[in-house]
């Protein structure tokens, strides 16, 4: 039987660690704000800024409910059109200061619907992706290697490339013909092995972002960089703006739900540059991150 209250409890668990973790990198604190939503259910918002590592850091838990399922729930899932629900998870991203260092998003969620005269219908979904503007390949490598391994116990190498080549397609900017960054993880509408194989397998996710991410910090934080590689993070934030704004289906579902606005929106990079028709020198560094923005098989390449 799906345990609710199980989850959430998790998931706020979560987000004290992620933010204990942060903070033991950074002289800044996070800010929280506690909220509520009309229709039922409210989070708790909390947001780093101008830390000497990140110049924001947003991570949000939530827990709402709602009567009728938006369109933006029900457009792969029509036989839940009218049903009442109720969701929680824990997303965040994490913009730092030294474009060396990745900006990286991760979300774990839960959701339940329940149908007239018919049992909950639940499911899990998340993942997490890395989105370097100066692509390090060691970097890469241990980003998946994690990946690959927190999916071991829960179908191995078929559970990690399924998921792997899933957020390679999610995470794609399809004007622009590129993908966000070098993926990661990403699933949605897991439930096929039971709650508890699932409740497992999300929480191996959202432990498992740590365990990716926080070597990468320790290793890029003081790299050296300058204006140069400053405009160029500020121009590729851009694209950031733009799947968050067109494609992310998270922030779709926040704001057709009643969500809170700011705390959908903190995804957000607290500063980012637009430029017309803008194209890196042939060569340059900045030119390199193109080979990076299409799906690779990076654990066969770089290892």
């Amino acid at each position: 039987m799906p345990d609710l209250a199980a989850v959430q409890t998790y998931l706020r668990s979560l987000q004290d660690r992620i933010c204990a973790a942060v903070e033991g990198l950074d002289d800044a604190r996070f800010a929280e704000d506690a909220w509520t939503r009309p229709e039922g259910g409210g989070g708790r918002s909390r947001v780093l800024k101008e830390g000497t590592v990140f110049e924001q850091a947003g991570i949000g838990y939530s827990e709402v409910q709602g009567a009728t399922l938006p369109p933006s729930a029900t457009a792969h899932r029509p036989e839940l059109a009218g049903a009442p629900w109720t969701a929680c998870g824990v997303s965040l991203v994490f913009h730092p200061r030294n474009p060396y260092l990745p900006t990286t998003h991760a979300n774990v969620r839960y959701f339940e619907a329940r149908p007239d005269g018919r049992a909950p219908v639940w499911w899990f979904g998340g993942g997490f992706d890395l989105t370097p503007f100066y692509p390090i390949d060691e970097d890469v490598l241990h980003w998946h290697r994690t990946a690959r391994a927190l999916c071991a116990p829960f179908g191995g190498e078929a559970r990690y490339a399924a998921h792997k080549r899933w957020c390679d397609e999610y995470f794609f900017l399809k004007h622009r013909g590129e993908t966000r960054g070098v993926g990661g993880l990403f699933f949605d509408d897991l439930n096929a092995d039971g709650f508890d194989a699932c409740f497992g397998y999300q929480r191996a996710v959202g432990d498992g972002f740590l365990d990716a991410y926080l070597p990468i910090v320790e290793r890029r934080r003081d790299t050296p960089w300058g204006e140069r590689e400053r405009e160029f993070q500020l121009y590729r934030r851009g694209r950031y703006v733009e799947f968050n704004l067109v494609y992310d289906r998270g922030t779709l579902f926040g704001l057709q739900s009643g969500g809170r606005t700011e705390s959908i929106l903190m995804s957000l990079p607290p500063r980012v540059r637009f430029e017309y028709a803008w194209s890196p020198q042939p060569g340059s560094p900045e030119a390199g991150l193109g080979d990076y923005l299409r799906p690779r098989d990076w654990l066969a390449e770089l290892a």
